[in-house]
């Protein structure tokens, strides 16, 4: 079994007590929301600006951190578990994704290091893996994304991550409306 598939099987280790044990308040589900949101909107802007495979990209998001799309899962991740009700849950959220993804992005460092060699390294040097950097990194070498497309977002099936969202805030207030009721 790959890591990708390893991370996605791995995370309903922690979401199904999450769901059975959350106790949500509208409170927790405006802020959790606000800070999902935020991830939701990074992770559009980088799933539609990325070509897999193709180039690397630099433009964008990926101008302020190598990672963008993990930035946004993990926003959207403290988001839900905000909503969550209970610390334990970030805590939890926290420490899955810092052991799961540091092997991710490793890996990944990895790969586009082979493929694209002194670019990459460069790249690396000036933009941190994580956390985003204050000002765009400007490559002596652009790359031919073109921004942000949406056929772009909806090639890289991006949509999913939005019914995700949805789905577990939906569930949250509902289980918060029911406790109300």
């Amino acid at each position: 079994m790959n890591l990708n598939r390893l991370r996605l099987k791995a995370v309903w280790l922690l979401v199904v007590p999450f769901l059975v044990l959350a106790r949500p308040t509208p409170d927790l589900l405006l802020v959790g929301g606000a800070v999902a949101v935020l991830g939701l909107l990074v992770r559009a802007w980088a799933a539609g600006t990325i070509h897999k495979e193709s180039d690397l990209t630099t433009s964008g998001p990926y101008a302020f951190t190598r990672n963008p799309l993990y930035v946004g899962s993990f926003l959207i991740g403290v988001g839900v578990t905000v909503a969550g009700g209970h610390w334990i849950w970030t805590a939890l959220f926290v420490v899955f994704f810092t052991v799961v993804y540091a092997r991710t992005m490793a890996y990944e460092a990895g790969r586009l290091t082979e493929l694209y060699g002194e670019r990459y390294r460069a790249y690396a040097r000036r933009v941190p893996a994580f956390l985003p950097r204050p000002t765009p990194y400007r490559p002596e070498r652009p790359d031919a994304s073109g921004g942000f497309r949406l056929s772009q977002y909806r090639r890289n099936r991006e949509w999913e991550a939005l019914l995700g969202g949805l789905a577990a805030f939906g569930f949250l207030a509902l289980k918060a409306w029911w406790a109300g009721a």
